[in-house]
């Protein structure tokens, strides 16, 4: 039975890349398995398990947090962080993309949405970029990386949700996060910086009025308080104990909904979008959770999880072996995989093996989160250049990927600077504790 437990796992990847929807394909396959091996009656625990996903408290930090960044999209707050950083750092070779990898930091830490972070900057930056003679390749793959950054910067859904799959406390992920998110920032800088002065017409400098640096200092301030105050609001609260990620989460939409009103952009056809919005993506989460809730459960109850078990303690080297066997397995499944659709299938599966193992599970969660990021680059499915190319249909796709390329190499380094060196994740969280 451990066998067809595998099989049902091979069945369920070939469905999936056959393009059958996730949630309900994920039901049927553990229904028909279910059905053939456990029977019917094993279905009894099925409820039980559903009833206490939807009274989870952490998971009610998704919707929050979604309708946050929602709102903070309808803000015009992106608009106005690039049109002042693009000022500040214009005058400097490959300011206008070190621009848009500061801008993207701040909307991850803000609205975490990545293909909302993506689309603003890819219709508003990217034209200016390429009017002053930026390179397509850099500054498309400048525009989709920066774009990621809500995926490990906090307050980030996938965190939530590895939070509560693999059982570990979303404030200390939250805090574990925070060092590999600003590594990935200033290596961003530092390639953009290197690349611009050893290839200066690929990102070159642009001429701005001088006349225009008397208002730039007030500009500055005036964009850049109201979403670092959002963001102390939300992460302060929970790095020093204040608040539990869920009541922050409530705090950031309701900071957003002032920020949005300030802007003058709270109207009710707005707020009706953003609440269809947030309703349509919460659904569509807690629909594959608890379609990944009913697989799990098959599989378990087939002996699975033993067989897996079984598997990775016979493999020489340990967990370091199943740690570079797991962590390439979600890097190749990302070509082909959504984030979420590996989150609920891939990582209930492997988790309870790298906890058997002794590996330490906040770090581990923090390893796949910053390995799911690649996802989001990686062709032919990587959805931030899917919306990139949505969002500007004159750049080629030749040059997406091109340009994406040494972002993924950067991705790949800090992951591995991340197992090396598991402190850069631990620090902080040990530090509030």
């Amino acid at each position: 039975m451990e066998v067809w437990a595998l099989v049902m796992f091979a069945v369920l990847f070939v469905l999936l890349l056959a393009g059958f929807p996730v949630a309900f394909t994920l039901g049927a396959v553990a229904l028909a398995f279910g059905s053939l091996f456990l029977g019917l009656g094993f279905f009894d625990l099925l409820p039980l398990r559903i009833w206490g996903i939807m009274t989870n408290f952490t998971l009610l930090a998704v919707p929050l947090f979604i309708f946050m960044g929602v709102i903070l999209e309808k803000s015009g707050l992106a608009e106005e962080l690039l049109e002042t950083m693009g000022r500040l750092f214009g005058r400097v070779r490959g300011g206008l993309a070190i621009s848009v990898v500061l801008v993207g930091a701040l909307l991850a830490a803000t609205t975490g949405v990545v293909g909302a972070s993506v689309v603003t900057m890819a219709v508003i930056a990217l034209p200016v970029m390429l009017k002053h003679g930026y390179a397509p390749t850099l500054a498309g793959g400048t525009i989709a990386a920066s774009g990621t950054l809500g995926q490990i910067i906090p307050p980030s859904i996938i965190l939530i949700l590895l939070g509560d799959v693999i059982g570990v406390p979303v404030g200390q992920l939250f805090m574990g996060a925070a060092i590999p998110g600003m590594m990935l920032v200033l290596s961003y800088i530092l390639y953009i910086t290197f690349v611009s002065w050893r290839h200066p017409e690929l990102a070159p400098a642009i001429n701005i009025n001088p006349n225009d640096d008397s208002e730039l200092g007030l500009k500055v301030l005036k964009s850049l308080i109201p979403p670092l105050f959002l963001v102390l609001a939300v992460l302060g609260s929970i790095f020093l104990g204040i608040a539990s990620p869920t009541e922050s989460a409530a705090v950031g939409a309701l900071g957003a909904m002032l920020l949005a009103t300030s802007h003058h952009k709270l109207n009710l056809s707005n707020l009706n979008e953003a609440m269809q919005q947030t309703t349509r993506l919460t659904s569509m989460v807690f629909l594959i959770l608890i379609g990944a809730t009913a697989f799990g459960l098959v599989f378990v109850g087939m002996g699975g999880d033993n067989l897996i078990f079984e598997i990775f303690d016979d493999l020489p080297g340990g967990k370091w072996t199943f740690l570079i066997l797991s962590m390439l397995l979600i890097f190749l499944l990302g070509f082909f995989l959504d984030f979420i659709e590996i989150c609920f299938i891939v990582v209930p599966i492997i988790a309870p093996v790298a906890i058997h193992l002794g590996l330490d599970p906040l770090w581990f969660a923090l390893l796949i989160a910053l390995n799911l990021q690649t996802s989001f680059l990686t062709p032919p499915f990587g959805f931030s250049l899917f919306y990139l190319k949505a969002s500007a249909p004159d750049l080629k796709l030749q040059d997406i990927y091109k340009g994406i390329f040494p972002f993924i190499i950067i991705q790949v380094v800090i992951l591995g600077l991340v197992i090396i060196f598991p402190s850069l994740t631990l620090w902080l969280p040990n530090l509030m504790e």
